[in-house]
């Protein structure tokens, strides 16, 4: 369901088009974890062209957010490909891809996508992240990880976002999107959200006192979360840009790496009876909404941002993944 550009709407108003960009050649390189949690000098801000080292690293430096976020966003990460990695094949994205940026230097990202492989039962992995300077003086840094789980399981997907718009600014989504309706499948919603208690991890971090409510300005977004969506946008006040990076760390990182467990061991690891019949429905729900994704999250801020040029290569590879 997620990429990592949905909330671009944040940016008010957006800064105009780039001119075309060169992208940066590559050769390939796999991305380690150890070096990547102690990769994020100041160098990585700067908006030359990356060479091919790194280039097939940067998903993995998460170079432009705090300590804390980047050690959240490694530690899940991880965590999905010590438990999952066997069952997917290695990213084989184009490295103009894998990191681009703008020939301005005023926005940059990087995708990385790990496909599932034989009997898995991952259709694939998508992390992301983007980092674009605002028409303020600040930037807006948005990281995610999801993955989506194919039709031999009707089991919900994984959903997991940062977007921190300012040192004392972030909204979270998080959450684990039903894939058939909880209306007409009351054992759905008690297997997947009530017995798993989900509703207490989306407590413990509604009762802070800088969270409040986030509404995606997407209606259709809307509809495809799950009761227990964690959608917060935490606010922790002028000058206080420490304490957002302490609800990140002490309150936010516990209750993702929670509810990521919970979808490891509920969700990625138990097998469902999935009849051909379902399997066909599945697949048609899970196309509506990546085709949905691709035309609500990207389809006009991604080119605003980063040129036609830049737009379309990363926008077909994201086609091609999800198969739109």
């Amino acid at each position: 369901m997620a990429v990592v550009f949905r909330h671009l709407s944040l940016l008010s108003p957006l800064p105009p088009p780039p001119s075309p960009s060169r992208s940066p050649s590559s050769r390939s390189s796999s991305a380690r974890f150890a070096a990547a949690a102690a990769s994020s000098s100041s160098s990585s801000r700067s908006p030359s062209p990356a060479s091919p080292m790194e280039a097939a690293d940067k998903f993995m430096e998460f170079p432009h957010v705090s300590a804390p976020h980047r050690s959240l966003m490694i530690d899940l990460v991880s965590a999905v490909e010590e438990r999952l990695g066997s069952q997917l094949l290695p990213c084989a994205l184009p490295h103009d891809v894998r990191y681009y940026q703008s020939d301005a230097g005023s926005a940059r990202g990087s995708l990385y996508v790990r496909r599932g492989q034989g009997p898995s039962k991952v259709d694939f992995l998508l992390g992301s992240w983007l980092n674009c300077q605002l028409p303020t003086g600040g930037s807006l840094n948005i990281t995610s990880l999801s993955v989506y789980l194919n039709n031999s399981t009707d089991a919900p997907n994984f959903l997991f976002e940062l977007i921190r718009s300012s040192p004392t600014s972030l909204v979270l989504i998080l959450d684990l999107p039903p894939r058939k309706d909880l209306v007409t499948d009351p054992d759905y919603l008690s297997t997947f959200y009530e017995d798993t208690q989900l509703e207490s991890r989306r407590q413990v971090l509604d009762k802070l006192p800088e969270a409040q409510p986030y509404f995606s300005s997407a209606l259709y977004i809307r509809c495809v979360v799950s009761p227990t969506a964690i959608m917060l946008r935490i606010e922790s006040g002028a000058g206080k840009a420490e304490r957002l990076d302490e609800i990140v760390e002490n309150h936010v990182s516990p209750v993702a790496k929670e509810v990521l467990g919970i979808w490891l061991d509920k969700c990625a690891a138990v097998d469902r009876n999935v009849e051909e019949e379902e399997r066909a429905y599945l697949g048609r729900r899970d196309g509506i909404i990546k085709r949905k994704t691709i035309e609500i999250d990207l389809g006009s801020s991604f080119p605003r941002l980063f040129g036609p040029e830049i737009a379309k290569r990363v926008l077909d590879v994201l086609r091609e993944v999800y198969g739109v």
